[in-house]
């Protein structure tokens, strides 16, 4: 696929620093893709009721649009593992922190094989 745009459908900016230390900065495109969740009691713990969460589908996630990688959360593009146009910020041993803080990314994950 030949990348035209690359879209963020996060509610904040992305900053991903290159090898070379330049950050490229992915502003909020304002489309923030959610994952339908109900909450079920399962229990209670000391009077404290325990939930689980259920998953149900993504909403408000763009059309796949050839050319275009949208940049969402790791939950829901684990979501959609049949599309190969979302990546998420990977948030693991190669972020940089600031007081405990993600500053920047220096990869994306993706559901590519």
């Amino acid at each position: 696929m030949k990348i035209i745009e690359i879209k963020n459908c996060t509610p904040h900016e992305i900053v991903v620093r290159n090898e070379n230390g330049k950050d490229i900065v992915f502003p909020a495109s304002g489309i923030i893709p959610r994952i339908a969740t109900t909450q079920v009691v399962v229990g209670e713990l000391l009077g404290i009721p325990i939930v689980k969460n259920k998953m149900g589908s993504v909403e408000n996630l763009p059309n796949y649009k050839e050319g275009t990688y949208l940049i969402v959360s790791g939950m829901v593009k684990e979501a959609m593992p049949e599309r190969t146009d979302l990546i998420s910020p990977d948030t693991g041993v190669t972020c940089i922190r600031e007081d405990g803080k993600i500053k920047a990314v220096t990869r994306f994950n993706t559901n590519l094989e």
